[in-house]
C-alpha cells in the first residue's frame, strides 16, 4: 500500500483503539471517506458542456429540529451532440474517497466519449455538497437521491450504476436496491474496509469487530441480479488486485471481469481506453459510438457469461503489449 493508506490506517487503528463508540463512528467516516471541499490541482472552471446541478437528499439521521431534507451538488455531462429523440445511456458516476468531484474531472469526459450522458455526485461533506462528516448511510442515501432524480432527468434512457474505490460501495448498494437497473460498472472496487486493514502493514492488531462502516461489497454481491462489469488494474496499490477478483468470482448475475496489465488504481479510462470502452459495449449491447481520441495500452479482458441453467462460458482474451503515451 502507498504512503497514505498507510498514513490513514494508523489513524484509524489509533481511534478504533482509543475511542468511545459515538466518537469511533464519526472518526472512523472522516478517516474512510477523507471528505474535502478543496478543488483539484487548481480546477477553477469546468467544461463548457457540464451543468452544475443541486439534488435533495433524504436526511435519516437529522437531529431533532434539523432539516429532514438536504441537498448534494452534482455534474451533469450529456452527451455533446445526441440525437434528439434517441436518448443516449445515462450513468450515474459514484466517486471515491479523499477528492471531490474536481478529482474525476480528467475521467467524466471519457464516460461521454463512450457514449454516456453522466451525472456525477458529491456526497455530503464533499465540494459544494451539504457539510457534515460522510458515513456509510449518508453516502447510500446520496446515492438514492441522485439515482430518484436521475429518472426525472433522462427519462426513457437506459440507466448505469458506475462506482469507483470506495464509490463501488454505494453502486452495489444502490444495484441491490433497484434491480431494474440497466447495468453496474465496479472500478477498483475492495471486498470490506476490514479486509482493507488487515491487508496493510497493520493487520496483525485485532480491530475488525470494532469497525462500524464496514462497506461489504463481498457479502452482498451476490445478491446483485444487475448485469455487472468488474475493472481492476494489476498493479493498483492501494486496492489489491485480488479483491477484484474475489468480487467477481463470488458475483452471479451475468458479469464480465475487465482486467488492465499494469493498470494503476485511477487510470483505467484513460490509459486503457479503447479496450476498456470495447468491453463496456460488448457486455452490456450498447452502440459502438465512442471516438477514441487516442489509444491507450491494450488490456486483459476476462468475460463470463452465466446462463440460467447456471452454466458458465468463460473466453479470456490477451492482447499483445503495446506502448502507450500519455
Amino acid at each position: 500500500m502507498n504512503r497514505i493508506v498507510r498514513k490513514h490506517t494508523l489513524s484509524l487503528l489509533i481511534v478504533l483503539l482509543g475511542g468511545g463508540c459515538a466518537y469511533v463512528d464519526t472518526k472512523q467516516g472522516e478517516w474512510i471517506f477523507r471528505p474535502t471541499d478543496a478543488t483539484w490541482r487548481g480546477v477553477r472552471e469546468l467544461p463548457s458542456s457540464f451543468v452544475e446541478k443541486t439534488i435533495p437528499v433524504l436526511n435519516a439521521t437529522a437531529a431533532a429540529g434539523s432539516a429532514p431534507v438536504d441537498y448534494i451538488s452534482a455534474w451533469w455531462a450529456p452527451v455533446p451532440g445526441a440525437a434528439a429523440g434517441t436518448p443516449a445511456p445515462v450513468l450515474l458516476y459514484l466517486h471515491g474517497a479523499r477528492w471531490n468531484l474536481t478529482g474525476s474531472i480528467t475521467r467524466i469526459p471519457r464516460w461521454n466519449q463512450m457514449g454516456f450522458s453522466v451525472l456525477a455526485i458529491d456526497y455530503r461533506g464533499f465540494g459544494k455538497s451539504a457539510p457534515r462528516i460522510p458515513t456509510e448511510q449518508s453516502a447510500n442515501e446520496d446515492a438514492e437521491g441522485a439515482w430518484r432524480y436521475l429518472q426525472t432527468l433522462a427519462p426513457g434512457a437506459k440507466k448505469y450504476i458506475f462506482g469507483h474505490s470506495l464509490g463501488a460501495a454505494m453502486a452495489t448498494h444502490l444495484a441491490l436496491k433497484y434491480p431494474d437497473a440497466d447495468g453496474l460498472i465496479l472500478e477498483a472496487a475492495f471486498t470490506n474496509v476490514p479486509e482493507m486493514v488487515k491487508a496493510s502493514q497493520y493487520g496483525f492488531l485485532p480491530v475488525s469487530l470494532l469497525i462500524t462502516q464496514r462497506f461489504d461489497n463481498l457479502a452482498r454481491i451476490d445478491e446483485v441480479k444487475v448485469p455487472m462489469l468488474i475493472a481492476h488494474g494489476t498493479d493498483d496499490a492501494i486496492v489489491p488486485f485480488q479483491m477484484g477478483q474475489r468480487l467477481f468470482a463470488a458475483a452471479t448475475s451475468r458479469k464480465r471481469f475487465f482486467q488492465a496489465d499494469g493498470g494503476s488504481h485511477h487510470n483505467l479510462a484513460l490509459r486503457y481506453f479503447d479496450d476498456y470502452t470495447r468491453a463496456v459495449t460488448e457486455h452490456f449491447a450498447l452502440p459502438a459510438t465512442f471516438t477514441a481520441s487516442r489509444h491507450g495500452t491494450p488490456a486483459t479482458t476476462q468475460a463470463t457469461t452465466q446462463t440460467t441453467t447456471q452454466a458458465t462460458t468463460q473466453t479470456t482474451t490477451q492482447a499483445p503489449a503495446q506502448s502507450s503515451t500519455q
